[in-house]
């Protein structure tokens, strides 16, 4: 069968399936994980900047789930995607930006498949909105 009559199928897949067709992430490496921890930073409890929720549990009982989070906008100011951070609080802190990156979906991350070693992982995304406040959270990721 030429590879041109099953582009269309394909391409149909994947619009249908959508998020449900990206590829698994390796969110957090072996090796990365055996790097020493970092003193987890004391955090706000009030900020303009925007909100974010977890739609993920923290403690998992695999190394590969689904990653969610939602970003809600304050005060009517959009939140700017780009400034999306992402950081495993190793010494030094591991920028995981780029492997979330394609997860974003208007205001959500949304990571169908996501890998970790088993054990515990700290976490601090932050985000801002148009007039550059910040929002940021802790997750303490836990993967058995």
């Amino acid at each position: 069968m030429p590879l041109r009559s099953l582009l269309p199928p394909l391409v149909a897949a994947a619009i249908l399936l959508g998020p449900a067709a990206q590829a698994q992430v390796r969110l957090i490496t072996e090796e990365e994980a055996r790097a020493p921890s970092q003193h987890l930073p004391a955090t706000r409890a009030i900020t303009r900047g925007p909100g974010l929720r977890l739609l993920t549990p923290q403690d998992v009982n695999a190394r590969s789930f689904a990653l969610k989070l939602a970003f809600e906008p304050r005060g009517g100011v959009a939140i700017d995607l780009q400034s999306l951070k992402v950081e495993y609080l190793k010494q030094p802190p591991i920028d995981l930006t780029p492997r979330v990156r394609p997860g974003l979906q208007g205001l959500a991350l949304d990571l169908p498949q996501v890998t970790v070693p088993a054990g515990a992982h700290p976490l601090r995304i932050s985000i801002r909105d148009a007039e550059g406040r910040e929002g940021s959270m802790l997750i303490h990721l836990t993967a058995r």
